[in-house]
């Protein structure tokens, strides 16, 4: 849990990133979904809820992704998996992937994003590695300060970038639909993957590996 509420005013200079044209991204989303679509769904403000959502107390449409595949599949299917205390592999049940698809994303136009990187990036918007790093039961608090940031970098901030916590060697990403220019993202032709069937198990099963996770039968 955070220490204190956002302060009135932010003294930092928040940084700046720029994610270039053609940059490629990768979700995992609902399949019964446009992989491109940005989710118009407030989260409730106190309970459950991802990270940054948008919420009732501050809507605004949020899309997650990944840099990279590995950051993608690690935020949504390997997030919850605890370790297992005998060392067997860490087990992603069926359910967990039912109706999941993995797509890959090109960006159209320039975006320009908040970097939250490092403790400097981080300490520019009053806040330290808590923001990122913290699980779930905190997710009402991260997303009281992303509201709090975004009004404070309006309008150029059109998402936020960090570090994976699953991942750390790529990065995650959240976009906000209201600042990023409409078809800011197209969908790459023949990339989705349906998780949940026979080639996109086995693949998932390879993919997943290296993480000690392996697909329940």
């Amino acid at each position: 849990m955070p220490h204190y509420q956002p302060p009135d005013r932010l003294t930092g200079t928040p940084g700046k990133a720029v994610l270039p044209r053609g940059t490629l991204l990768h979700r995992v989303h609902r399949s019964h979904r446009p992989a491109d679509a940005f989710n118009p769904r407030p989260a409730h403000c106190l309970y459950g809820g991802g990270r940054f959502d948008g919420t009732s107390c501050a809507p605004y449409p949020y899309l997650y992704a990944g840099l990279g595949v590995a950051a993608a599949l690690c935020e949504t299917l390997v997030r919850d998996l605890e370790f297992e205390p005998s060392g067997g592999p860490r087990l992603l049940t069926r359910a967990a992937v039912e109706g999941r698809r993995l797509t890959a994303l090109r960006l159209t136009t320039d975006l320009t994003v908040l970097p939250l990187l490092d403790g400097r990036d981080l300490a520019a918007v009053h806040q330290d590695p808590w923001l990122i790093h913290t699980e779930a039961r905190d997710y009402a608090y991260t997303r009281d300060w992303g509201h709090w940031i975004r009004r404070h970098t309006e309008p150029w901030a059109m998402g936020f970038l960090w570090p994976s916590k699953r991942e750390p060697g790529e990065r995650a990403l959240v976009l906000f639909g209201d600042r990023c220019p409409p078809g800011a993202l197209r969908v790459e032709p023949d990339s989705a993957l349906d998780l949940d069937g026979p080639a996109g198990r086995e693949w998932l099963d390879a993919a997943l590996e290296p993480y000690h996770v392996r697909l329940a039968p």
